[in-house]
């Protein structure tokens, strides 16, 4: 079972159990909000600004949150 057919049986669940299935989720999460991560604050910051330039200058075509999820749900 991958990831996207988790997520599309999840979301034919009622507003309310996919709530509860959520906060589930988040509340398994050790320590959710430090994730761990390669980069520092300076270097996320950095990359964060560079994208946001790569994008206004039109080198990089930003996706819309439905394109990237579907992408994502394809790749599992």
């Amino acid at each position: 079972m991958n990831i996207g057919h988790i997520a599309s049986e999840a979301l034919q669940l009622s507003s309310q159990d996919r709530a509860i299935l959520a906060e589930t989720i988040w509340e398994s999460l050790e320590e959710p909000y430090l994730l761990s991560s390669d980069i520092s604050d300076e270097e996320a910051i950095a990359l964060a600004k560079q994208r946001d330039e790569d994008i206004e200058n039109g080198h990089v075509e930003p996706l819309s949150h439905k394109e990237l999820m579907n992408r994502l749900r394809n790749e599992g």
